[in-house]
């Protein structure tokens, strides 16, 4: 069953009551369901579909072709010679498909462009002087892939014939709270919102991750048994997904392992000056594809200049990975169990918490009552200076990971809180909290009105301290549509 995705199935549907060839291209991270989507979508009935092979050389990639040819037509095939004649043997097949619209869906597409095989030279032949040239416009070519940063450089930003022949493209994010929960109860899981939100924080909104979850355990146990049971089906998930998604891994590997390390996020120069210096133009391209790829995300720093752009770890799994399971290759079976409650947890489910924030920030603006008021999201950081006059007060820093600066002339600063009950302000956090919003205010110099907004699970206990707070967002907001 599909869960969601209305939207983006409604958008794929609507191409078959086009009068005009049609050119789709479905992108999105590994493992979100994709090719799910788009074959739930159409029935599973295709002109023709095909998949290519991963770290496959062109003469596989081509057999692999001519089956998919054979299995549409029923007719025999030798295998083509080049794409130009791989795809010149599909015009033959779908000219003898009777379909009133001819979908064919090419899958994995980035996989079969493989060095020096003008795999998109071929594509754009096929699409500009055959599919686009024929008089019944009945052509609707679908394409998809798990690299983001191959379709968006070689299909999106293509400058030769490709150039902007898209008629849709359609980015498939993971799963929200609400489409988890809904998953959920249809898996049958018995999950209180409580619990989604702890499995959201270690598995993100990644579908294929949820359905490995059983029933007949709790959460406890099924992270144990995927993460650090001898034959977990995530043990080895974080070097498959990249190894994946980038021919050469190990630069990106510094990239996000650098970034793992630090919660607010890097500046390009902070950076360099852990994984060594690099090319403007690589790095930028690392950057670019990791971020296409929903690992990352680029934020502004509220009040300055772009090259204090900062770069922010934000996948959960790959948060997890670096927190529980990189360094426990030996773990025994309930290493999970085992650490529920710990101070190492604790640290994390705050840090994990703020993450699952950061993907809800529509659901919050929506608790706010903000939803149609336009703003921008920012960071803000502020580091004091290095060297202080002798006998000079020490000067804290102040970072606030989430503010909403709005329209109205209101900014909210967002105090992100993970709890298991209300949530209690202390002297001490109201104290925090005074000094991020004043050095916020001094350093910025807004005129903007700052309220103070905490997003925590269950709401806020009315104390001698509380009232700093002027909004409240709970759990339960984030799980709005």
């Amino acid at each position: 069953m599909l869960i969601g995705r209305k939207k983006e199935q409604a958008i794929l549907r609507n191409l078959l009551e086009k009068e005009e060839a049609q050119f789709c291209a479905v992108y999105g991270r590994r493992r979100v369901g994709k090719t799910y989507l788009i074959r739930e979508t159409f029935n599973y009935q295709f002109a023709f579909q095909h998949t290519g092979f991963a770290k496959a050389p062109l003469s596989k990639q081509l057999t692999g072709f001519r089956d998919s040819l054979q299995r549409a037509s029923g007719k025999r095939f030798r295998i083509p010679r080049s794409w130009m004649e791989a795809f010149g043997m599909l015009e033959d097949v779908l000219s003898e498909r009777t379909e009133q619209k001819k979908v064919v869906f090419l899958d994995e597409l980035s996989w079969m462009d493989t060095p020096k095989s003008n795999f998109v030279s071929a594509l754009e032949h096929f699409w500009n002087s055959w599919a686009t040239a024929r008089r019944e416009k009945d052509i609707v070519l679908i394409v998809c892939g798990s690299s983001s940063s191959w379709i968006t450089k070689k299909i999106f930003r293509n400058r030769g014939g490709l150039h902007n022949r898209l008629t849709e493209r359609i980015h498939l994010a993971p799963f929200n709270l609400a489409e988890c929960e809904h998953y959920a109860e249809v898996a049958g899981l018995n999950m209180s919102r409580k619990e989604i939100t702890e499995a959201y924080m270690i598995l993100g909104g990644v579908p294929y991750y949820w359905s490995l979850l059983n029933r007949e355990y709790s959460l406890a146990q099924n992270i144990d048994r995927l993460c650090f049971g001898t034959d977990g089906k995530l043990k080895g998930e974080f070097n498959d997904l990249y190894a994946s998604l980038f021919e050469n891994t190990e630069p990106y590997l510094s990239i996000v392992e650098a970034l793992g390390e630090k919660k607010v996020g890097m500046t390009r120069t902070e950076m360099e000056e852990i994984i060594g210096k690099t090319s403007s133009g690589t790095l930028t391209k690392r950057l670019d594809d990791l971020e296409l790829s929903g690992f990352i995300r680029r934020y502004a720093c509220l009040g300055k200049k772009e090259r204090s752009t900062l770069y922010q770890l934000i996948d959960p799994f790959t948060l997890f990975y670096f927190s529980f399971m990189k360094n426990n290759k030996g773990a025994d079976e309930h290493y999970w169990s085992t650490k529920l409650e710990s101070p190492v947890h604790n640290t994390w489910a705050g840090l994990a918490f703020e993450r699952v924030c950061l993907w809800h920030v529509p659901q919050i603006k929506q608790a706010l009552g903000i939803a149609g008021v336009s703003s921008q999201v920012y960071s803000w950081t502020y580091q004091p200076k290095k060297e202080q006059e002798e006998g000079e007060e020490k000067e804290e820093g102040a970072q606030i990971d989430l503010l909403i600066d709005r329209n109205d002339k209101v900014i909210n600063l967002c105090e992100m809180k993970y709890a298991d009950s209300d949530f209690l302000m202390t002297a001490k956090e109201e104290e925090r909290i005074r000094h991020r919003r004043s050095k916020f205010v001094e350093i910025t110099k807004t005129r903007k009105a700052v309220h103070i907004t905490l997003v925590t699970t269950y709401g806020l206990k009315r104390t001698a301290h509380a009232g700093i707070v002027q909004q409240v967002v709970t759990m339960e907001d984030l799980f709005k549509e």
